[in-house]
């Protein structure tokens, strides 16, 4: 079996593995998109709570404690990024010559 023959089969062999993943991704989704009525946001929401990346917020102490958080994220931005934007306004211009050939 020469060399271009064994590359030949592994590069098939590789495409319909990938081909079955691909299959089973989509069918993945489509059921679970199926599951909430065909709407992306609930699906995104769900993931989100299975990941741990959003919790839910049962109380308005646990809303009032994430909006404030948020709100200390904002302040640290806005006091980083507006003496950047001074300097950046306030730079002095310097003054280019201009050939007029």
């Amino acid at each position: 079996m020469s060399e271009s023959t064994s590359n030949k089969r592994v590069a098939a062999i590789m495409a319909g593995f990938g081909g079955l993943v691909v299959l089973w991704v989509s069918a993945a989704f489509v059921g679970a998109l199926h599951q909430v009525n065909w709407q992306v946001s609930e699906l995104a929401r769900q993931y989100m709570l299975a990941t741990g990346m959003m919790k839910q917020l049962h109380t308005l102490v646990d809303f009032y404690s994430h909006i404030k958080g948020v709100e200390y994220l904002i302040c640290v931005a806005f006091f980083v990024a507006f003496p950047v934007f001074f300097k950046y306004v306030n730079k002095e211009k310097r003054q280019v010559p201009v050939s007029t050939k």
